[in-house]
């Protein structure tokens, strides 16, 4: 002890004695260790017992028998038998009294007039007078550190410095402490006996005397310390003294580093108790030391790393002390690193030939058991110097380049401390100060460069530090100086503030010795690939270096292909998919595109050839087979990134045309017949049950083909695709059995050909084939479309039908492309022989038509149709890619063409873009309202279905009521031309098959509306014939934005498109009874109005006799157009009886009718079970066929009225 030299401590084997009241261990004490635990073991001895137990009356015995010989129990015994009540409340009088004064040592209570010094009172007093001279001593330090404010002070006590009466003191203070607790709290006595000397020996008494109050004297202690122990006096005596308690209580030196390192005080205390602290097993790995510095500053406490950090900036700045805990753990650290040297390494820099011979004395190896220690000590020397801010000196210096450079043995360990060495080096690199020692660290970084196959083959490691080195010199060459600081933070494990300026030495010595650019392009194509690539394994890898030289363009630069090293690392991966492959992928494609320079447009990579690709690919259809035999198979990872290579490839072309064209450069597009082999959907459909293994490629992909595969992401699909892969069809998979009898594609061939006499058969090859995955059913999709025309024939069931549309959905999951082909050429009306095909894939995107010219009883057959009608929509989905695509390769070509022939003249360059890009959406508008005009002709019936009552309307029939606007009684043959024998119910009702075809038409034409409203507005302004208003207005639910335009489609000059747009207003309005609906109905019977006073008589025959039916419908819908209405007709038959006049002489009778009726329709009402008053006299069709057409409009006028009257009475 630094106060108490020479004087007997608490033994841990006493505290622990003590601690568990072991009498067996206490008798085994000597005479001096056993006086110091006497004023417990008196009080043990003397006062009652809560344990009443026999064992306990035993010890009791023991304890007895142990004090019996002992001289001093006596002076402890009258010390016990003074009146401790009366003493307390002495004491705190006296207490009252110094704080009145002002804490002045004035009159005292306890003790009264010293006639001699303090000492000589305490030898010549009773035991009472000893009590309450210590307690009058002890008060007087506590109040004098309560009033110090936190100040250090040491005060001279000659009752505590005298050491003749240290050990009466220290019973009497024992004593005061045990009888007296609430007045004397022990954390308060422990800050006291800081204060004074021998405080820590008092101290280790006390707590010694009352062992159970270690942990709460010692966390008391550390709360109330120092942040920082070692700048003060105080901070060192209370370090002292902790680590003196911990001396006496080993067992508990762990709790009390724990606490200082929770409470971040005292640090100087946790190193002292790391150095103190002996294990019982010594770990051979790391020391005590270098685990317990290298967690405060690498752990994850931001605040444990300052406060740590700050001790040794602070113990840096003082003068070198032995006794200070800094340079203690130093010179530990320095003796650790010293011991684990090779013995035979110096300073001494062998030349070539020592090298050569690889046991040279100078390069002796580290120990294979010495390098994880090694490797701990030398991140935790990184931490001291990058983090805490030590400054080495030139021992350590020295030692720690000797440990850097030394030779680990070939194993993962040894390849960890090689890479820590070089991060060290990197981040250090002033650790190399003298050129013996730069020489030293050359013939270092060779001898990596040399070893480093042999490193990653004997260790079996995939990331060796032979990576590392190449992406360091990397980095230098192309001065990314940020990238190598990074590189080595992340290796170290730590955030270290690296100077870039501070590597110049280092990136001379890299890119002009060791590693010139072209070496280091040589050497990365050489080094072999990943094997089994995946996220899953750590460090820096060949992939690493590849994917900054090819950003670096050095691979074009010095002309080294390196093409070859990425198929070989592509087709060596699998998941989880590793997060470099996408950049270098993207690096790649930019390598290929881009030249490196404008002066060489030349200098580019090479892309992947299509055999290779098709290797890939073919693999995956074969490699299962008895034919795959020979190939290698390639995982899904492989395949999903060679596709997202092709697609990304492909893009970029398209987005690089300008300056390609401008470099006069035409880098090769992957052929159609090759992107045709590959199963872009499967292996999408594939990614998507494995997102979280695939990071950010399945979302790349979905980007490439919503761009340029849109038909591949219908929504449709989607759908479908949860219908095929979802729940349902995994159990019916699931209960499958084993043993089911498989069928073979030509069964199944054989079964179509014999349609329809086996019809059973194929049902139950059908019905086995839907148990079936979707990417099961590939081997039969050929023989599925092949035979779907056979499907046709009369008698076919419909259930035969309706599996092979399911079987078809499933297959359009996994192989949508081929299929449609297929499908599409099958079902053409002279289906092309067997293993030929009329059309291919870009015959059916450069016409999406082709689809629609199939056999026509393809369009009376529900099933087959719905397959149709899919493939149109994707095709011309398809279609539009294509044109944009192609519009955009060969965009630039035109314009540099039209740029040379119209040279002079400004303003003309951008005209050919214009017209084309014109020219491609009018194609593509025309090609989109052709599909939808010859879906709605679909839609018509045939003379067949006409004969037998199978009308346009039966859809609207099937909801209720007759067609909108539609009078019951035909007027001039209008009826008849709607719709013939209205009374009879077509034949099969609402289940025809026509009735189907209508709906899934309309359902098709709906999303095309939805997706492309100007479809809509194109159509309509083409016009189709009337009998289809019905149908389209309540079977196409977005038909109503029709509304938007019908305004635009009225002022057209041609009589036939405003003709159209009233009578589909009129069923709009009917469907639709909005706002908007009746502002445009208005609209209209103003139009109607004003053509009324402009048009010619035969015109205005042709315009009113289809159109005023219509009015009937307006005002059935809409109630307050009655008046506007029936002025118009009123109007219509004054300007057609005048025209008559002189013809016919029972018109004016019949416009005074119309007045009447105009002006009290109500009396034009027939009564209840009674005929109308007023009534169109009965002609027959001939006669008024044969009429002027004036006459027959003014017939036409009546029974308009009568209609809406009718209606509106009805209504009422």
């Amino acid at each position: 002890m630094a106060d108490s030299p020479g004087l007997q401590c608490v033994s841990p084997f006493a505290f622990e004695a003590m601690q568990r009241v072991d009498v067996v261990r206490l008798s085994a004490l000597s005479d001096p260790e056993l006086r110091l635990l006497l004023p417990c073991l008196v009080r043990m001895a003397l006062c009652a017992p809560a344990d009443q137990s026999h064992t306990w009356a035993q010890d009791k015995k023991l304890i007895l028998r142990l004090l019996s010989g002992v001289e001093a129990v006596n002076s402890i015994v009258a010390l016990l038998s003074v009146d401790f009540h009366a003493l307390e409340q002495d004491a705190r009088k006296e207490q009252q009294l110094r704080h009145k004064a002002g804490g002045s040592n004035g009159e005292s209570i306890l003790v009264s007039q010293l006639q001699h010094g303090l000492t000589l009172e305490f030898e010549h007093s009773d035991p009472l007078r000893r009590l309450r001279l210590t307690l009058s001593e002890l008060l007087a330090i506590m109040n004098k550190v309560v009033d110090s404010n936190g100040e250090f002070f040491l005060k001279s006590s000659e009752l505590f410095e005298s050491p003749v009466y240290l050990e009466e003191v220290a019973d009497v203070l024992c004593i005061l402490q045990a009888e007296l607790p609430s007045l004397l709290p022990i954390l308060d006595v422990a800050e006291a006996m800081l204060h004074v000397r021998n405080g820590d020996w008092f101290l280790c008494l006390l707590v010694a005397n009352v062992p159970d109050s270690f942990n709460e004297v010692c966390r008391g202690l550390i709360k109330n310390g120092e942040r920082q122990d070692e700048e003060s006096a105080g901070g060192r005596r209370r370090t002292e003294a902790l680590r003196q308690l911990c001396q006496m209580n080993p067992s508990q030196a762990l709790n009390v580093r724990a606490m200082v390192v929770e409470e971040c005080h005292l640090p100087g205390l946790g190193v002292a108790l790391t150095l103190d602290y002996k294990p019982d097993s010594a770990d051979e790995a790391v020391s005590p030391l270098v685990s317990y510095v290298s967690g405060l500053l690498l752990g994850t406490n931001g605040k444990v790393r300052t406060w740590f950090s700050m001790f040794i900036r602070n113990g840096q700045q003082r003068k070198r002390e032995s006794c200070s805990v800094l340079w203690q753990m130093r010179r530990q650290l320095l003796l650790e690193l010293v011991a684990i040297l090779p013995r035979s390494r110096s300073t001494h820099v062998p030349d070539d030939g020592d090298a050569e011979e690889g046991g040279g004395s100078g390069y002796s190896g580290l120990r294979e058991e010495h390098v994880v220690k090694a490797s701990a000590l030398l991140r935790l020397y990184c931490a001291l110097m990058g983090i805490a801010g030590l400054r080495p000196t030139d021992e350590e210096a020295e030692q720690l380049l000797q440990l850097m450079t030394s030779r680990p043995p070939a194993t993962p360990a040894g390849v960890r401390f090689v890479s820590l060495s070089f991060c060290k080096l990197l981040a250090f690199p002033t650790l190399v100060s003298t050129p013996e020692q730069e020489q030293l660290m050359v013939m270092w970084l060779s001898w990596m460069i040399k070893e480093e196959e042999y490193f990653e083959s004997a260790a079996g490691v995939s990331a060796s530090f032979g990576e590392m080195l190449l992406l360091v010199a990397m980095y230098f060459h192309s001065n990314q100086l940020s990238s190598i600081i990074e590189l080595v933070c992340s290796t170290l494990g730590m955030k270290i503030a690296i100077k870039p300026s501070s590597l110049s030495k280092m990136k001379t010595i890299f890119t002009q010795e060791i590693f010139t650019e072209q070496v280091v392009t040589a050497h990365a194509v050489r080094v072999a690939v990943t094997t089994s690539l995946s996220a899953t394994i750590s460090g820096f890898l060949p992939i690493h270096c590849i994917y900054q030289l090819l950003r670096s363009r050095a691979f074009t630069k010095h002309k080294v292909s390196i093409k070859d090293w990425i198929y070989r690392q592509l087709c060596e991966t699998t998941t989880p998919i590793h997060t470099q492959l996408i950049p270098l992928i993207d690096a790649y494609i930019t390598s290929i595109l881009t030249p490196a320079s404008k002066a060489n447009p030349e200098a580019t990579n090479q892309p992947i050839t299509e055999q290779e690709i098709l290797d890939v690919f073919q693999s995956a259809a074969h490699g299962e087979g008895p034919r795959g035999g020979g190939r290698q198979h390639y995982s899904i990872t492989t395949r999903l990134l060679i596709l997202y290579y092709i697609l990304s490839y492909e893009e970029n072309l398209l987005a690089s045309t300008k300056q390609l064209a401008l470099m006069r450069r035409k880098p090769k597009s992957y052929s159609s017949s090759l992107m045709d082999q590959i199963p872009i959907k499967h292996l999408v459909t594939q990614a998507q049950g494995l997102q979280q293994e695939l990071g950010g490629l399945h979302s790349a992909l979905l980007r490439l083909l919503a761009t340029n595969y849109p038909h591949l992401c219908l929504v449709e699909d989607w759908v479908c695709e949860e219908e095929v892969t979802g729940t349902l069809p995994l159990l019916r998979k699931m209960l499958l059995p084993s043993n089911t009898c498989r069928y073979s594609r030509g069964q199944l061939h054989h079964a179509f050909q014999k349609l329809p006499s086996s019809s059973p058969r194929l049902m139950r090859i059908l019905e086995h084939l839907t148990l079936l995955s979707p990417g099961d059913l590939i081997p039969y999709a050929e023989a599925l479309t092949a035979s779907s025309a056979l499907l046709l024939e009369a008698a076919v069931p419909r259930r035969v039908l309706q599996t092979l549309n399911k079987l078809w959905m499933g297959l359009n999951t996994v192989m949508p492309r081929r299929l449609w082909v297929m499908t599409v050429n099958a079902l053409q009306p002279s289906a092309p022989p067997p293993g030929q095909q009329r059309y291919n894939q870009n015959d059916l995107m450069v016409d999406p038509l082709i689809v629609l010219r199939c056999d026509h009883r393809v369009f009376r057959c529900p099933p087959l149709m719905d397959v149709v009608l899919h493939m149109l929509n994707g095709y011309l989905l398809a279609s539009k890619a294509y044109l944009h695509c192609h519009l955009k390769e060969t965009a630039e070509s035109e314009r540099q063409s039209q740029t040379v022939s119209s040279l002079g003249v400004p303003g003309q360059a951008e005209t050919p873009e214009v017209t084309r890009e014109e020219l491609k959406n009018a194609l593509l508008a025309a090609q989109d309202s052709a599909a939808v005009q010859i879906l709605l002709e679909v839609c018509l019936p045939t003379s067949e279905e006409q004969r037998l009552g199978a009308g346009t309307e039966s859809l609207l029939r099937g909801i209720g009521g007759s067609a909108p606007g539609k009078p019951e009684q035909g007027i001039l043959g209008l009826g008849a031309r709607r719709g013939e024998g209205e009374g009879e119910e077509p034949e099969g009702g609402l289940l025809s098959e026509l009735r189907e075809v209508q709906c899934l038409i309309c359902c098709l034409l709906h999303q095309m509306f939805i997706a492309d409203p100007n479809i809509a507005k194109l159509v309509h302004f083409q016009g189709y014939p009337q009998a289809l208003l019905p149908l389209t207005v309540a079977g196409i639910p977005s038909i109503h934005i029709c509304l938007d335009f019908i305004p635009e489609l009225l002022a057209q000059p041609q009589l036939e498109k405003q003709i159209f747009a009233i009578q589909l207003l009129s069923y709009l309005c009917t469907q639709y009874a909005l706002p908007k609906s009746l502002s445009v109905a208005r609209l209209a019977i103003s139009v109607m109005a004003t053509l009324l006073t402009v048009l010619t008589r035969p015109k205005r025959f042709s315009f009113f006799m289809p159109v005023l039916p219509c009015l009937v419908s307006f005002c059935q819908a809409f109630p307050p157009l009655y008046d506007d209405a029936a002025a118009l007709l009123v109007q219509v038959g004054q300007v057609c009886a005048s025209d008559v006049a002189t013809k016919a002489r029972d018109i004016d009778p019949l416009v005074a009718r119309l007045r009447y009726l105009k002006e009290k329709p109500r009396d034009a009402s027939p009564p209840a079970g009674g005929a109308s008053k007023l009534t169109l006299p009965q002609r027959t069709a001939l006669e008024l066929g044969g009429a002027d057409p004036d006459v027959q409009l003014c017939y036409c006028v009546e029974a308009t009225f009568m209609d809406i009257v009718g209606s509106t009475l009805h209504g009422l």
